[in-house]
C-alpha cells in the first residue's frame, strides 16, 4: 500500500471538496470513499455501516440535549437575566458593559457549551447597548467574539463531548480540565479590556442601589443554579455527562415555562426545530467523519504523521507548539467539530507517544481549535458577530486582535506549565 498516495488523496480530497463549497459532512464522506477506493476497500455497505457507527454512541446523546438547553436558555429569558444581573453589579463602572460581556460570557459558558450560540446571544443583546452608549464598535465586537469562545472550554462543553467520543477519552475529566483555563481566559479579557479603557473615554452607567442589585440577582437565581446542578451532579456521580445534558434541557424547559413564564407552548415548536437543525448538522458531520476516520486507520496515517513528527517526540514542549500552530491554522478554515473529528484521532497517539497527558492534550486541542474560531482571515465566530452587528468583517478582525494576542500568551503559558491543567484535574476527581 502506498501511504504517500493515500495521504495525498486525503489532503487533496478535503481541499478540493471544501474549495468548491461542498458542505463539510459530504466532503468528509467523499474523501473517505476516495480513500477506500485507493485502498481497495470500496464497498457501499461498509461506508453505510461506518456512517451509522459514527452516530451510534450513547455519549453523543449529550449533543442534541445541550443544543436544546441553549435554545431554551435564549428563548426562556435565562441568558437575558444573566446579562441584566451582570449589568446591575458592574454596569456603572466606566466601560462597564465590557465587564458585563465578560461576566455573562463565563456564566453562559457554564450552561450551553456552544461558542456560536453564546456569541450570537451576547451580540444580539449587548452590541446594540454598546452602540447606544458610544462604545467603539470594533473593540466591542472583538470582545464579544473573544468572550464567546470561552463556551467550548468551561464545562459543560459540546466539543469536549465530541472529542471524548472520538478519542475514547474520559468526558468527565475533560470537563474538569476546562475550569481553570476557562477562568484564566476570562481574567485575560478583563485585564486586556482594562488596558484598552485607558485609551477610551467611555461613559459610566447609573449606579444602582444595593436593593436593586440584589433584586436582579434574585431574578437570575434559577439561571445561576443551573451550572451548580450540572457540574455538581457530575462531580458527585449523580449523573453522567450525557445525563447531565438531559437534566440541563429539562431544567431550562421548566424554568422557561413555569418560573420565568416567558415561553408559550406555541414557542416550543420553533425552539425544537432550531435545535433539530443544529443537531442534524453535527450528527451528519460525525457520520461523515467516521468514514474518513476508518479509512485513516486502515491506511495507518497516524504512523505516517508520527514518522514526520518523530524527531520532535523526544521534545514534548516543541511537539505541542508545532501541533498547536497546526490546529490554530486549521481552525481558521474549519469549524471546531470537523477539526476534532478529522485531526484528534491522528494527533492524540503522537501526543501520547511523546508522554503528553491525554486529558491535557484534549484541553489544549479544544483551546487551540476555539482560538481558531476568532483567528483571521476566516474565523467562524467573527462572522457571527459581524452578521449580528451588521458590521464589516475587517472591523471585527481589527477589534479582536488585542484579545487574540492575550489568548496566544495563555497558550504559551499552558504549554510551558501543563501542571496548570493537570493538577486541578487530579484534585477535583
Amino acid at each position: 500500500m502506498n501511504q504517500g498516495l493515500v495521504t495525498f488523496v486525503f489532503v487533496a480530497g478535503m481541499l478540493v471538496f471544501m474549495g468548491i463549497g461542498m458542505p463539510m459532512a459530504f466532503a468528509l464522506l467523499l474523501t473517505g470513499a476516495s480513500m477506500a477506493w485507493v485502498l481497495g476497500f470500496f464497498d457501499t455497505q461498509l461506508l453505510a455501516q461506518n456512517m451509522v457507527a459514527g452516530v451510534d454512541s450513547f455519549a453523543l446523546l449529550a449533543v442534541p440535549f445541550f443544543i436544546l438547553a441553549g435554545e431554551l436558555m435564549n428563548a426562556g429569558g435565562i441568558s437575558r437575566r444573566i446579562i441584566t444581573m451582570a449589568q446591575a453589579w458592574v454596569g456603572h463602572i466606566p466601560g462597564g458593559l465590557g465587564y458585563v460581556t465578560i461576566g455573562a460570557a463565563i456564566l453562559m459558558a457554564s450552561m450551553s457549551g456552544s461558542a456560536l450560540a453564546d456569541t450570537a446571544a451576547l451580540a444580539t443583546i449587548l452590541l446594540p447597548m454598546m452602540r447606544a452608549h458610544g462604545y467603539p464598535m470594533a473593540t466591542s465586537a472583538g470582545l464579544i467574539a473573544s468572550g464567546g469562545i470561552i463556551a467550548p472550554i468551561i464545562p459543560p462543553s459540546m466539543p469536549f463531548v465530541i472529542y471524548g467520543v472520538t478519542t475514547n477519552t474520559s468526558i468527565s475529566s475533560l470537563f474538569l480540565s476546562g475550569i481553570v483555563p476557562g477562568l484564566m481566559m476570562g481574567a485575560g479579557l478583563i485585564i486586556t479590556w482594562r488596558i484598552l479603557l485607558r485609551k477610551l473615554d467611555l461613559p459610566a452607567g447609573e449606579k444602582l442601589p444595593l436593593s436593586s442589585r440584589l433584586r436582579e440577582t434574585a431574578k437570575a437565581f434559577w439561571a445561576l443554579l443551573m451550572p451548580v446542578i450540572i457540574i455538581g451532579g457530575m462531580k458527585t456521580g449523580v449523573f453522567t455527562p450525557t445525563e447531565a445534558a438531559v437534566v440541563a434541557a429539562v431544567y431550562a424547559l421548566v424554568i422557561a415555562f413555569f418560573v420565568h413564564r416567558e415561553m408559550k407552548l406555541s414557542d416550543l415548536h420553533g425552539v425544537l426545530v432550531r435545535a433539530a437543525k443544529t443537531t442534524s448538522v453535527v450528527m451528519l458531520l460525525c457520520a461523515g467523519a467516521q468514514v474518513a476516520s476508518y479509512m485513516i486507520s486502515l491506511a495507518d496515517l497516524p504512523a505516517t504523521m508520527t514518522g514526520w513528527l518523530g524527531p520532535l517526540i523526544e521534545y514534548p514542549i516543541l511537539l505541542m507548539a508545532v501541533m498547536q500552530i497546526l490546529l490554530v491554522v486549521i481552525g481558521t478554515a474549519l469549524d471546531l467539530t470537523p477539526t476534532i473529528l478529522i485531526f484528534a484521532p491522528v494527533m492524540l497517539p503522537i501526543a501520547v507517544a511523546a508522554g503528553i497527558d491525554p486529558i491535557y492534550f484534549g484541553l489544549m486541542f479544544i483551546l487551540n481549535g476555539s482560538i481558531g474560531l476568532i483567528t483571521p482571515p476566516v474565523g467562524t465566530v467573527l462572522n457571527v458577530v459581524a452578521g449580528v452587528g451588521r458590521m464589516r468583517l475587517d472591523q471585527v478582525i481589527k477589534g479582536v486582535n488585542p484579545f487574540l494576542a492575550v489568548y496566544c500568551g495563555l497558550l504559551i503559558l499552558l504549554t510551558l506549565f501543563p501542571q496548570i491543567v493537570t493538577y486541578p484535574v487530579k484534585w477535583m476527581r
